[in-house]
């Protein structure tokens, strides 16, 4: 178990004990990152998936600890295997779930309406705070590929730079800068057409 004295050890002392056979050791690193992946974690998928997903980031870390390049900061590593984590989540989840396209409720579609007539210049991050507007985004993000949600929330939601959500998920900066641009324009579309239903 972790102790008073465990906290001034560095990732790196500790992935070497757990890499030289002390398994064991792995429980202070998820005793250090616990509430950092669950908050990661939280972000991209529903709550139910939470703990879930916790425990298969926390395994994935542990098998490929000695992949880890300990230049960089095993809480940078982490991260980039919860988000892919994320990911792989959303890929699994729209191949075995057809999405509903039926149409918004009629007060998320009077909302939309008055915002787009409105042409209103709300941030991302201010539309995802209100109720209303949280629906509809969830059920928009639905409708795109896991790809194209992933890519969204962590540059528009997040407000990730390029270069950090190409290094969590993995992705070159060009990729993340090309998906970006056309899953926000697939969203966009989809929320007009929304919001022109009657």
């Amino acid at each position: 178990m972790a102790g008073q004295n465990d906290a001034g050890i560095e990732d790196r002392t500790i992935v070497h004990r757990v890499l030289a056979g002390d398994a064991d050791a792995f429980a202070l690193l998820m005793e250090r990152y616990q509430r950092y992946v669950l908050a990661i974690i939280k972000r991209h998928v529903p709550p139910e998936q939470v703990e879930e997903l916790a425990q298969e980031i926390f395994i994935k870390a542990y098998k490929s600890l000695g992949k880890w390049r300990q230049a960089g900061r095993f809480q940078s590593w982490l991260a980039a295997i919860a988000v892919r984590t994320c990911y792989d989540y959303w890929r699994k989840y729209y191949r075995s779930h057809e999405i509903p396209m039926s149409a918004l409720s009629d007060n998320h579609r009077e909302w939309l309406e008055r915002v787009l007539t409105d042409d209103a210049e709300d941030s991302w991050q201010a539309i995802s705070k209100r109720r209303e507007a949280r629906e509809i985004l969830d059920w928009a993000l639905n409708q795109l590929s896991a790809a194209d949600r992933m890519v969204l929330e962590l540059v528009y939601l997040e407000d990730r730079s390029v270069k950090e959500a190409a290094r969590l998920l993995g992705w070159t900066a060009s990729n993340v800068k090309v998906r970006s641009f056309r899953a926000r324009r697939k969203m966009n579309k989809l929320l007009l057409q929304s919001g022109r239903r009657s």
